[in-house]
């Protein structure tokens, strides 16, 4: 039975980005068939290819790999599934252990003209515009109503930082997963939890 989480500030039915900050040596960037300024997540459903945007989201892509050369995401789970909407990671790990960052939380960059499209990557985050660390999610469809619209609390929105560029079968897998509620913080945890095995830096191609 898996322990249980803390609860989590829930904005737009986004879990919190909360994050213990992992410790290791940077993951080796390895050979894959993959464009330029990718990540891979190899996960218990499928491959994951995230190819990243560095120039409209600098600071978020930057946390970003800062997580997956330490090896937080390592050993994670996708704690939250929901179809037509999103799946979410960056917290709990494959034994129900709650996993937080040691990063400082980042400005939001969500006024980078990025939308909250369909296979579309974006920071998770508290009610504060400006909290996001580790966890992040992936658009299932186009959700407008995570987009940015004005600087203000409930108009900044979700930053987007990267676009699923192969492997849209797993993540509709994920979403096809049973869920439950769990504890007081996850009301939409898999039943059987898909788990993040290991996430590295693709080797340039270019």
């Amino acid at each position: 039975m898996l322990s249980r989480c803390s609860a989590i500030v829930v904005l737009l039915g986004l879990a919190a980005a909360c994050g213990p900050g992992e410790r290791g040596e940077s993951a080796p960037e390895e050979a894959a068939t993959v464009p330029a300024d990718t990540v891979v997540l190899e996960t218990t459903v499928g491959r994951i290819v995230i190819a990243l945007e560095n120039e409209k989201a600098p600071r978020s892509v930057e946390n970003f790999l800062l997580h997956v050369r330490s090896k937080f995401y390592d050993g994670l789970v996708f704690h939250r599934i929901e179809p037509g909407f999103v799946v979410q990671t960056g917290e709990v790990d494959a034994q129900g252990g709650k996993r937080s960052s040691t990063v400082f939380p980042i400005e939001s960059e969500a006024d980078n003209g990025l939308k909250n499209l369909r296979g579309t990557v974006a920071m998770a985050r508290t009610a504060d515009p400006h909290s996001a660390t580790s966890q992040f999610f992936i658009n299932l469809t186009d959700n407008v109503k995570l987009d940015f619209t004005e600087k203000t609390a409930t108009g900044w929105g979700y930053t987007v930082f990267g676009k699923v560029v192969d492997g849209m079968d797993a993540l509709d897998a994920i979403a096809r997963i049973p869920t439950t509620v769990w504890g007081r913080s996850y009301r939409h945890f898999p039943t059987d939890p898909p788990v993040i095995t290991r996430a590295y830096i693709a080797t340039r191609s270019n």
